[in-house]
């Protein structure tokens, strides 16, 4: 049974949404939904949303700068029992205390847009552009390229380190096709290749075809092709002993992600 997730905001709602996404990597099987009101800036907005949380038992995440508003919202989901959590209230109200000063309860409030941010942006573009291979020569001008089979977390890490300022591309090893003619030119040291353990592979891709409603006995994850696949990719990581090779086995997107930047730092 599907359960639902409401992120409420007086903003976007970006910020809470990556928090919970975040936090849904632990629980990879969960059958959970996700329900975005961005741009809540009134109680009488915020009401029938939290009438509809509480009527299908949601869990409630908000992001609200507004003192009246949070203050209304936090007394209607005690009054109608709803679980919820209120991801930037407390951060606000300890850094008050910390630097002593008023904070401007702007909602949406941004950073100056600087050279950094729009490198950032940039790389978050050409990521996008070079992800799954779709275009090889792409990576010829990626500052890192990842490789690895399949659901081995090559998007959602590409995906996180582009947003630090890293240009990556990320390429899918398909059984018993050879590498694009472009990897040959690329150094080894800008190659990480991803593996994982079969088992969680195949838990994976048997996730992926039920959400697709596909049948679980697809090729795609049966455990003998998935096996074929991870030796297939690791003759290639073989041939190749300058790539360095990241098992994300029980790993979480951060932690592979923190895990490849301590690499490029060493």
């Amino acid at each position: 049974m599907t359960q639902f997730i409401d992120i409420l905001s007086d903003s976007t709602g970006d910020t809470a949404e990556r928090v919970v996404r975040s936090a849904l990597l632990q629980y990879p099987g969960a059958d959970v939904a996700i329900r975005r009101h961005p741009r809540v800036r009134t109680k009488e907005r915020a009401e029938p949303i939290l009438d509809k949380v509480a009527a299908d038992g949601a869990l409630l995440v908000f992001t609200v700068v507004s003192p009246e508003l949070s203050n209304f919202i936090h007394a209607q989901t005690a009054h109608k029992r709803i679980a919820a959590i209120d991801v930037i209230g407390g951060v606000i109200g300890k850094l008050e205390t910390f630097i002593k000063d008023k904070p401007i309860n702007r909602p949406g409030a941004l950073l100056p847009l600087s050279e950094e941010y729009f490198r950032r942006m940039e790389a978050v573009d050409f990521t996008v552009k070079a992800d799954a291979g779709r275009d090889p020569r792409m990576v010829l001008d990626a500052d890192l390229t990842l490789v690895g089979v399949s659901r081995t977390s090559k998007t959602p890490v590409a995906t996180l380190l582009a947003q630090r300022g890293l240009r990556v591309a990320n390429l899918t090893l398909v059984l018993n096709t050879p590498l694009p003619r472009e990897m040959e030119r690329v150094p080894a040291h800008q190659v990480l290749a991803l593996t994982l353990d079969v088992d969680s592979l195949c838990a994976i891709r048997q996730e992926r075809l039920r959400k697709l409603g596909m049948p679980a006995d697809t090729q795609y994850a049966v455990r003998d092709h998935v096996q074929r696949e991870l030796a297939f990719a690791q003759s290639v990581y073989d041939a190749h002993p300058g790539w360095a090779v990241i098992d994300t086995t029980g790993r979480s997107v951060e932690e592979v992600t923190g895990i490849i930047l301590e690499t490029l730092s060493a």
